[in-house]
């Protein structure tokens, strides 16, 4: 292989979702199986026994595209000329902590990393923000950005998405693979929409297929919604695996072009489209060109009702971003 390797940052790597993570990147599911990769791995101190089993791991699965593995608790380490960053590693919620008290307690994390990716990424690193709260999060280290690009700074709502589109699978009978333009607005929350009035399956309406208007316009939003606590209490953990291979479906649908007539959710910065505030993070259907670089999809038709949804949960995101203003200075 003579192509230069990407080097690929991930922090919180020995957690569940980062364990999970890291194989499917080291056997070419974000760049392809030509690509060889560099992972460079972040935790804390207390994790770095852990990591290094994680690094054991990896290299006796002897993955012929991985050239080198790095484990640190130095973030300037572990971001040092890095092509895409997955921030995985966020503090979860304690008992009987409130959304706002969260997004406080993960503002200083993600200033200190925002501020060692600017230091030592590529300038042009692609940044995919994974943790919890991922919106606001991803605002608070874009904040840090003045090296690297502050466009390139994108939260995780590819979860949504994916959950989305296997409750219309599973509705309509039909494969997976054959839903498209299923768009996730807003935050990656309780508050965000799945459209499914402008979802297709098999090149047909979403609504035209399934054929159940009430259950799309109630149980299968409320479903989407609220399938991360779902699976906690099925589960007694929350998502790991599935959120780790929407990770990589958000990073390899950034590296490569989107197919023409479709578009893939991702939140990114707010440009003031359909109406939502400017800088907000915010998920929108999106495309992704040749060069790498995404555009918010436009003139899509939204119902009054849609539009209703879409503007409650920018309110939300409006609100937590007031919650760190002072963070953002």
């Amino acid at each position: 292989m003579t192509q230069r390797p990407m080097r690929v940052a991930v922090t919180g790597a020995a957690g569940q979702i980062g364990y999970s993570l890291l194989f499917p990147i080291a056997a070419g599911q974000i760049f392809g199986p030509e690509q060889p990769v560099i992972l460079q791995l972040l935790e804390l101190p207390m994790a770095l026994n852990a990591l290094e089993g994680v690094k054991m791991e990896l290299l006796d699965g002897a993955f012929p595209l991985v050239e080198e593995v790095i484990v640190s608790s130095d973030a300037n380490v572990a971001f040092k000329d890095a092509d895409l960053v997955l921030c995985v590693g966020s503090k979860p919620r304690g008992p009987g902590m409130e959304r706002a008290d969260l997004i406080r307690e993960n503002g200083p994390i993600f200033i200190g990393q925002g501020k060692a990716i600017d230091a030592n990424a590529n300038p042009d690193v692609k940044v995919v923000v994974v943790g919890n709260p991922c919106n606001t999060n991803c605002l608070i280290a874009q904040h840090q950005a003045n090296r690297t690009n502050p466009r390139n700074y994108t939260a995780m709502t590819r979860l949504d998405e994916n959950r989305a589109a296997s409750q219309l699978a599973s509705k309509s009978g039909r494969p997976v693979g054959s839903i498209s333009n299923l768009a996730i607005w807003g935050n990656h929350s309780p508050t965000m929409y799945p459209d499914f009035t402008n979802a297709k399956i098999g090149g047909e309406t979403a609504e035209a297929v399934v054929g159940d208007d009430a259950w799309l316009d109630s149980t299968f939003i409320k479903t989407v919604q609220q399938r991360g606590r779902a699976i906690i209490d099925a589960r007694g953990k929350s998502s790991a695996a599935s959120a780790a291979w929407a990770a990589i479906h958000h990073a390899r649908d950034w590296f490569r072009p989107t197919q023409a007539g479709h578009w893939v959710s991702m939140a990114v910065t707010s440009d003031g489209s359909y109406g939502v505030p400017e800088g907000l993070i915010f998920s929108f259907p999106c495309t992704v060109d040749t060069n790498g670089r995404y555009e918010i999809v436009q003139g899509i038709e939204l119902s009054d009702k849609a539009r209703e949804r879409i503007m409650a949960s920018a309110a939300e995101l409006v609100s937590e971003r007031d919650t760190v203003a002072d963070l953002l200075k």
